[in-house]
């Protein structure tokens, strides 16, 4: 009989010449089991999915009980779907007032071009502004924002007036003009390894934004729903952006996007042309009453204000003259090794002994670390001593 691995091999895409190609048969919590008896730690989430855990009972009961209801029934915007329409109520519900309308998607690359296309037609330019070593997503629009060159090359030519400015250098904000629509940024960037924008260049940012009459996007599909410590990443810099993009932990573990505007922002995809921006599975409805559920657990489990405790306790378990630094905010972390054969090695180590960990597009030289929020203190201790073993062998 062909294994599933062969299988996997000869029959799906490959997005690379070297697949891990673990075999997962089950997920529950924050363990992931192999179809041998292998049992792992999760220190990835499904890159930054999973925040309340595999499988949580909550959410479970809820995908139960629709599917029990209705799967698909039309193209998003058109029915009364409830789901759809009290998911988007509880997450109004934990924004800031000057969010006001929700547009739901199947990912976050969906949610950028949702995002660049209002903010064009509301502001009637053309120009998007983005940044170095930003990852917002593999579509084309998506890509043309990706700040890494070697990245967009062999798909160019991609959408044109495109330009770039650099994290915390403040003077590069010159870049943004009446010319330009929007700016897109990380709240943090993520596959560039975790780094942190400065209070001083969030608030600067927003301030040339004001001044040009830009949009400004924030991107939390990795931060959002309480990886950083607080619900959204922007609440710790004191700055609201005019377009929230969500994706990853909103939903669960299902496969659900967002990007989220005050209601005069939305309102132009209603005209001109009707119907200007639509999807067929968009806020599928299990996915909708999956990601209601998942909200519910973070609030009432109190998982938020567990978040910096736990991050401590990483930060303090993994204290080593073999990591050059620990970067990040709350579970969203990364560990600075000096090559990618340490990290190769040391990820290796780790999942030949019971703990998944991985590296980032941008920053091979990183270990990722991302547990789901529900990660107990023990488990915590348990994950970094497996990672003390693998960098003492070799780093």
């Amino acid at each position: 009989m062909i294994s599933n691995r062969e299988l996997f091999l000869q029959n799906t895409a490959q997005t690379s010449t070297s697949p891990r190609l673990f075999e997962i048969v089950k997920a529950e919590g924050i363990y992931l089991y192999g179809p041998n008896g292998e049992k792992y730690i999760d220190l990835v989430s499904g890159f930054n999915v999973s925040n309340i855990g595999h499988r949580h009972p909550r959410v479970i009961d809820a995908i139960t009980d629709q599917i029990n209801r209705y799967l698909h029934v039309t193209v998003y915007g058109e029915f009364v779907q409830a789901p759809q329409v009290q998911f988007a109520t509880a997450l109004l519900e934990i924004l800031p007032s000057s969010f006001q309308s929700v547009y739901f998607t199947n990912s976050g690359a969906e949610a950028v071009e949702g995002s660049m296309k209002i903010a064009k037609k509301f502001t009637g330019r053309r120009q998007i502004i983005a940044t170095e070593k930003a990852y917002h997503g593999s579509t084309q629009g998506a890509l043309s924002l990706i700040g890494n060159i070697d990245y967009r090359t062999a798909y160019a030519p991609l959408l044109p007036e495109i330009d770039f400015i650099k994290l915390n250098d403040s003077k590069s904000l010159e870049a943004i003009t009446e010319n330009t629509a929007a700016v897109i940024i990380e709240t943090i960037q993520g596959e560039a390894g975790v780094r942190v924008p400065t209070l001083e260049f969030i608030t600067s940012l927003r301030k040339r934004c004001d001044e040009m009459g830009a949009l400004l996007i924030f991107d939390e599909i990795q931060t959002g729903f309480g990886r950083t410590g607080r619900m959204f990443a922007f609440e710790h810099f004191n700055v609201q952006p005019d377009i929230l993009m969500l994706a990853k932990g909103i939903g669960g573990g299902m496969p659900l996007g967002a990007f989220v505007a005050r209601k005069e922002i939305m309102d132009v995809i209603k005209d001109n042309p009707i119907l200007g921006h639509i999807t067929t599975f968009g806020g599928h409805p299990v996915s909708c009453a999956a990601a209601k559920a998942s909200l519910a657990v973070i609030q009432e489990e109190k998982l938020v204000a567990q978040v910096e405790a736990k991050a401590q306790l990483f930060r303090r378990e993994l204290e080593s003259d073999k990591i050059k630094e620990i970067r990040g905010l709350g579970l969203m972390m990364c560990l600075q090794l000096e090559s990618f054969e340490q990290v190769y090695n040391v990820s290796s180590y780790c999942a030949a002994n019971g703990l998944m960990i991985d590296w980032y597009l941008h920053c091979e030289t990183a270990l990722r670390i991302a547990p789901p929020l529900t990660i107990s203190e023990e488990e915590i201790k348990n994950a970094c001593k497996i990672i003390r073993e693998a960098l003492d062998k070799f780093c």
